[in-house]
């Protein structure tokens, strides 16, 4: 009876701690670096920052050399590789066939994609350090090698809007990785989105007058295009125009992106 009894005492059961969020922040934020695709595309923000900054002290007129113009210049092709970073961040668990490793991991794909957005986030935080240091570096180089007058013409606000504009457009990019899980389907909806929508919507602009009046609450690259003008700040209009056209082509695609993502089979 004693070994009997013995037999049916169950031993408590180990508990076994969830992998924390900061692990899995870190181990996303590598996984942007592995390869040889995600190190260049990323290192690629220094290259044309550096370019952009370059090209300004060479060819931009004595009163154009001013730091708004180096942020400016800078500004284009960041704002082109960022939302890029954050749909093969997303993208790669399908595109690459390592979504059933890393959900099988961490089963919780609410913390891996919350993982994927915060990295995605902090890597554009950190290009913008980057591009305002380069602005900085290039502003004080101009003015030492054409001799012209060193002029900071941007405010923290102005800066601040600066980079809440980019982060913005990384997120349309997160977005779309999030809606399509697929890289290539991902990629040419961001160029259809970036370049030929808005394309289409200021020809309709210019052509129709009824569209002139419309196209700040339903284009949402004209609407941001005032987060990246240092002239002047932001009117209540001009934060209605960002505020619906994120909701309409932001926060609505993401929101159906995460419920695909939750109920999509892995394989």
């Amino acid at each position: 009876m004693t070994a009997i009894a013995a037999a049916q005492v169950r031993l408590p059961r180990a508990t076994v701690e969830p992998i924390p969020l900061t692990r899995i922040i870190a181990v996303e934020l590598r996984k942007m670096f592995d390869t040889r695709s995600g190190f260049w595309l990323i290192a690629s923000i220094a290259i044309t920052s550096l370019l952009a900054a370059g090209g300004v002290i060479l060819w931009a007129p004595d009163g154009s050399l001013t730091y708004s113009t180096f942020a400016t210049a800078i500004r284009f092709p960041v704002v082109i590789i960022l939302p890029l970073i954050a749909i093969l961040a997303v993208t790669s668990e399908w595109s690459q066939r390592t979504g059933l490793t890393t959900f099988t991991l961490v089963p919780h794909r609410g913390r891996i994609i919350t993982a994927k957005a915060i990295s995605s986030v902090g890597i554009a935080i950190a290009a913008m350090v980057l591009a305002f240091a380069v602005g900085a570096l290039g502003n004080l180089l101009g003015a030492a090698i054409r001799g012209s007058a060193l002029v900071w013409d941007v405010n923290v606000t102005q800066c601040l809007y600066y980079v809440l504009g980019m982060v913005l457009s990384l997120l349309i990019g997160f977005m779309l990785g999030v809606l399509f899980r697929a890289s290539i389907g991902a990629l040419v909806a961001y160029f259809v989105l970036t370049f030929l929508i808005p394309t289409v919507f200021g020809l309709l602009a210019n052509s129709q007058q009824w569209f002139h009046t419309l196209q700040p609450w339903i284009d949402i690259q004209f609407a941001q295009a005032g987060l990246f003008l240092f002239a002047h700040a932001l009117t209540g209009h001009e934060w209605a125009h960002i505020a619906v056209t994120g909701i309409t082509w932001l926060l609505i695609p993401v929101l159906i992106g995460l419920r695909l993502v939750m109920r999509s089979e892995v394989k």
